[in-house]
């Protein structure tokens, strides 16, 4: 997998190099709005060159694109690319955002990068290898007791029906933890669990693309993955909830009772 790595993390910077360059010259952004959901011209570029870079190498692999769709459907390696996790922080300014690139081989996760080009900070992580921040070793942060974690979330902006619950869920999170953040990029929130930044994390209705690679990256430095349930089908249904092992559960234990029929039915 570390030959499949190095590919993956030159078309990471490749695609980074396009954002790099359309954030510098941040007044010419172009931004088109597709319901409650933004592209930007940077993320359609972004994703040409990460593709054409995988291509090189691989131009059999299939591909799910978050812009394109699925490229060569079928194949039993196919690579899952997010050109830009954190649209509306790039389209304002903001520097939290990120490259996220993945590979599954028949359905199983088995290495991911997530970059983000304005910090330089490489997240990257093989099945069963560990995780890594620019070639040191991450690992998820020793917290135990929900009263002292700082929790990351996501607003279900493209998921309203969710939103008296999920606001329910925030608050009982706000009340028993230290504090919250909502930063804005899925896959940059799970690789700081990853690094021990974030003690938890959760969000409702991610789609696979958005969570792919962090939670891979999350899970080799040693986090807990469940689904609002505590079961394992988050990739199905997108809802998310990570973080350690202790603080996991404490977030599933503070959001129990705030989960709709609908959230509950979803998980199943």
């Amino acid at each position: 997998m570390r030959p499949m790595l190095n590919i993956a993390v030159r078309a990471a910077r490749q695609g980074g190099s396009v954002l790099s360059r359309a954030y510098a010259e941040h007044d010419k952004v172009e931004v088109f709005k597709k319901g409650h959901d933004y592209v930007t011209k940077a993320d359609l570029d972004s994703e040409k060159a990460i593709i054409a870079s995988l291509q090189k190498s691989y131009p059999e692999h299939g591909i799910l694109a978050r812009e394109s769709g699925v490229i060569n459907p079928g194949h039993d390696h196919q690579w899952v690319i997010d050109p830009l996790s954190g649209t509306m922080n790039f389209i304002k300014g903001i520097p939290h955002f990120a490259v996220s690139i993945a590979l599954q081989v028949k359905n199983k996760t088995e290495l991911a990068v997530v970059y983000n080009p304005i910090t330089d900070e490489l997240f990257t992580a093989i099945n069963g290898a560990g995780a890594q921040l620019n070639d040191y070793r991450i690992r998820v942060s020793q917290q135990k007791d929900l009263t002292d974690a700082l929790i990351g979330t996501g607003l279900p902006h493209k998921s309203r029906q969710h939103t008296e619950s999920y606001m329910s869920m925030l608050q009982e999170v706000f009340i028993q933890a230290s504090d919250l953040r909502r930063a804005g990029s899925t896959a940059l929130d799970l690789a700081y669990v990853a690094a021990g930044r974030f003690d938890g994390f959760f969000e409702v209705s991610l789609k696979p693309w958005s969570l792919i690679s962090g939670a891979l990256i999350a899970r080799e430095a040693g986090a807990m993955m469940t689904d609002f349930v505590g079961g394992h089908h988050y990739f199905k249904n997108g809802h998310l909830v990570a973080g350690t092992p202790k603080i996991t559960q404490g977030l599933l234990r503070a959001m129990r009772p705030s989960l709709s029929d609908a959230l509950r039915k979803s998980c199943s």
